[in-house]
């Protein structure tokens, strides 16, 4: 449950910024696969890509946190 919270709104803020899922994985050294699996609430991605998500997309930890 809580990784399908964060899938969404990676997904949401990534698509907000213009990325595509390819462009997106390119810029932070994952799979297209990975971030597909982060998004679709089947992975939950660790804390470090968490933190270059949040860089990468110029929100704040907060902002991306699910609540």
């Amino acid at each position: 449950m809580e990784a399908e919270k964060w899938g969404r709104r990676i997904r949401a803020y990534r698509k907000l910024k213009g990325y595509t899922q390819e462009s997106f994985a390119k810029e932070l050294g994952v799979s297209v696969s990975i971030l597909g699996e982060i998004e679709r609430g089947n992975r939950m991605p660790d804390e470090r890509l968490i933190i270059r998500i949040a860089e990468f997309l110029g929100v704040g930890l907060d902002e991306l946190t699910p609540q």
